[in-house]
């Protein structure tokens, strides 16, 4: 008997530092997977990343740090993630899907940021 996961993504925006209309986008916006599928998310980032996260909230609202990345790629059980910081984007592969991965789903990226001088407000690249 198959059930549907119904997995809901979102995304969730977390840096230390930004100019404002840096942006990281998630896709898909919305996915339902049949238990036992694989399939996978993306986030896409408009500035110089340095370090992506991949968290999950439950249905009942726990949140979840699944991945903190540096670039390259980790692997927990049927979780996969690699981040490309040249490219500036993160993946997030599900393996044989469980009902205990339903949630939304967010990825955060902090920003590359640099001082320049004695200013005491961070640029960012």
């Amino acid at each position: 008997m198959e059930r549907n996961l119904g997995a809901v993504l979102g995304i969730l925006w977390v840096q230390i530092c930004c100019e404002f209309g840096d942006k990281v986008k998630q896709s898909p916006s919305a996915l339902s997977l049949q238990e036992g599928t694989n399939s996978a998310l993306r986030c896409n980032f408009s500035f110089a990343a340095t370090t992506v996260q991949w968290f999950l909230q439950n249905p009942r609202g726990s949140l979840t740090n699944l991945f903190y990345l540096f670039p390259g790629t980790k692997e927990n059980g049927r979780l996969k993630s690699a981040f490309d910081s040249k490219e500036s984007y993160s993946t997030l592969h599900i393996r044989d899907a469980q009902l205990e991965d339903s949630g939304t789903y967010f990825c955060a990226a902090e920003a590359q940021c640099s001082q320049q001088g004695w200013s005491l407000a961070p640029n960012c690249s």
